[in-house]
């Protein structure tokens, strides 16, 4: 199988407002000291870059980026903060050069050959004016975006360590925390799939009107529980809902929102698996990868297991928040589904 390169673009300073305009490149946004107790290679929504072979790399650096590294931009902890049909838009530290920047992923699927790439990027490197963003560097590679972030093992740990998380939350304190706002941007991983939830808690500080804002986003993302109307009637059960919408992600490698449903499939994650059920679509169910590298004799016990998975995510999407597991519940069926 050919090998798959991961294309990374890196640009100069610029102003946080042209962020909105900037599609292919890396901006170099502000000089920043990282913290003592930074967690190390952390990225959000489930995709964790890891460092490798170098073999078949390619790294090419432009005026005032001569001093990156490869290890530089993919050990660089971060978030996403946008996705879109051709890559991902990280928000991440440069450690070593002290600097945070803004990334962006290409997927191979959706690039030229490298051939092909490397020639457009030296031209468009070269080209330097007052009212552009020049290039800083580009990267390409085989080191794949989303790692072995769809093997069943990793699947599995990644979504018992966010279950152990939101137990915490719920049953661990003197006093109940609710999320609010819990979706796979709020969650980041490092580099051994580690996951930690952010944001807990947030909607709690916000005003009645922003709290809003927050839970229109949340909806609008294909989190938000049916009953949720208002910010403050957050739930225990409202967070199990967002948390199935997220095992689900991990499962089917699926956005939460399908913005361009064909006549035979429906808007909102949960839905569509449903449906998917309805119409025998089995495959639909899972990420193809999940089952890669898995021996004969493994596959049956490995596809049950991936039911098992995909039956209690579903009964966090529960339409009925009575229906919902409670946490422990969860927690407990992930482990036992995870042996």
């Amino acid at each position: 199988m050919e090998t798959q390169h991961k294309l990374i673009l890196i640009i100069v300073p610029a102003t946080f407002s042209l962020l909105l305009l900037i599609l292919f490149f890396i901006i170099f946004l502000r000089r920043k000291r990282p913290t003592k107790n930074e967690p190390a290679q952390m990225e959000a929504g489930f995709e964790s870059r890891h460092v490798g072979d170098a073999e078949n790399e390619e790294l090419i650096k432009f005026q005032c980026g001569e001093d990156l590294t490869v290890h530089d931009i993919l050990d660089a902890p971060g978030e996403v903060i946008g996705k879109s049909s051709y890559g991902t838009l990280y928000r991440a530290s440069l450690i070593r050069v002290n600097s945070v920047v803004v990334l962006r992923f290409l997927r191979p699927a959706c690039t030229g050959g490298m051939k092909e790439v490397v020639h457009l990027i030296q031209v468009l490197g070269s080209i330097t004016h007052d009212n552009l963003v020049p290039l800083m560097a580009f990267y390409g590679g085989p080191r794949d975006e989303n790692g072995d972030s769809h093997r069943w093992d990793i699947i599995s740990k990644i979504s018992i360590g966010i279950s152990r998380g939101l137990d915490h939350l719920h049953t661990g304190l003197q006093k109940p925390i609710i999320h609010g706002n819990l979706k796979s941007k709020n969650i980041f991983l490092d580099r051994n799939y580690h996951p930690y939830i952010s944001d807990f808690g947030i909607h709690l500080l916000l005003n009645p009107t922003s709290g809003q804002e927050m839970l229109e986003v949340s909806a609008s993302q294909g989190y938000k529980a049916p009953e949720l109307i208002k910010m403050r009637d957050a739930s225990e059960e409202t967070d199990i809902y967002s948390l199935g919408v997220i095992l689900l992600e991990l499962l089917t490698g699926k956005e939460p929102i399908n913005e361009n449903p064909t006549p035979d499939e429906d808007f909102y994650l949960p839905n569509a698996m449903r449906n998917a059920i309805l119409e025998h679509r089995i495959t639909d169910l899972y990420h193809p990868d999940i089952l890669l590298g898995q021996g004969i004799d493994q596959i049956p016990i490995i596809e049950e297991q991936i039911l098992n998975f995909f039956q209690l995510a579903m009964a966090c999407c529960s339409p009925s928040p009575s229906l919902r597991p409670h946490i422990k519940q969860v927690l407990g069926k992930l482990e036992e589904i995870g042996k």
